[in-house]
């Protein structure tokens, strides 16, 4: 744990010393946040639609910063592997473990501050969480761990290519499953049967299910179970390739 906290730290100062690798994520939800909620709100007015637009859209945002500012943990990982520090890290008695987890860490607490930035503006905007404060945080955490999801799936990639544009292009091809759900009207309104197929097999669906039970509906025991469920199945799986690909990593070095 201590190494880990230590690289934690380590990735964290280099973020805040290039502040240009965080802006940019954060300009991108609240694009969304603002075009889409001013462009659709109207959906809210048709009949059986439950709360607000702005917390039904809302869950978009969050989840286009959490696939965007998970490729922060593969660029990390790159820039080590390219000045040599990644192979200084293995010669040391630090774990394996903590070599991958610690940019994978601090690229889902940045992202989290983020998604808290998006949140507070999307209050000011005048946005009620049906499930109060607790639901609110309820969120973060979900944002959190859909952050880790996808920073394993960075740092598997950084690992695996050893090349920036090469990560950077395989994070962001994750960007059509946001679009591939129910993303702007609920799925009542939706009458493409492809569009219903791939968002019942996207996992993204379901943590904008339990996201916008939190936000607009109120609690949903049954909601909240599948969304935490795949998300903590996502993140579970993407570490282990991260790791594995570490592993892969190690053999090559020594």
């Amino acid at each position: 744990m201590n190494d880990i906290l230590l690289l934690i730290g380590r990735s964290l100062r280099n973020a805040m010393r290039q502040p240009a690798t965080i802006i940019p994520n954060i300009a991108i939800s609240v694009f969304f946040l603002f075009v889409y909620n001013s462009g659709l709100s109207s959906v809210a007015q048709l009949p059986g639609f439950q709360g607000t637009y702005l917390g039904f859209i809302l869950p978009v945002s969050l989840v286009s910063a959490a696939v965007g500012g998970a490729g922060l943990a593969g660029q990390t990982l790159i820039k080590d592997i390219d000045n040599g520090y990644f192979t200084k890290l293995l010669l040391t008695p630090t774990r394996r473990l903590a070599v991958i987890w610690g940019p994978m860490v601090a690229s889902a607490i940045i992202l989290t501050a983020q998604v808290v930035l998006v949140m507070l503006l999307a209050l000011v905007m005048g946005l009620k969480v049906a499930t109060g404060p607790l639901g609110f945080a309820l969120v973060v955490v979900l944002a959190f761990l859909w952050g880790m999801a996808f920073a394993g799936y960075a740092a598997f990639m950084a690992l695996k290519t050893k090349n920036a544009a090469a990560a950077q292009a395989a994070t962001f091809a994750f960007f059509p499953l946001i679009f591939l759900s129910y993303t702007f009207v609920p799925k009542e309104y939706v009458t493409a049967g492809w569009l219903k197929v791939a968002a019942t097999i996207n996992p993204t669906t379901y943590v904008f299910g339990s996201m916008r039970s939190l936000l607009n509906t109120g609690w949903d025991a049954n909601a909240l179970l599948v969304g935490f469920a795949v998300t903590f199945g996502f993140a579970t799986l993407t570490g282990i390739m991260a790791l594995w690909a570490a592993r892969g990593a190690t053999k090559m070095t020594s």
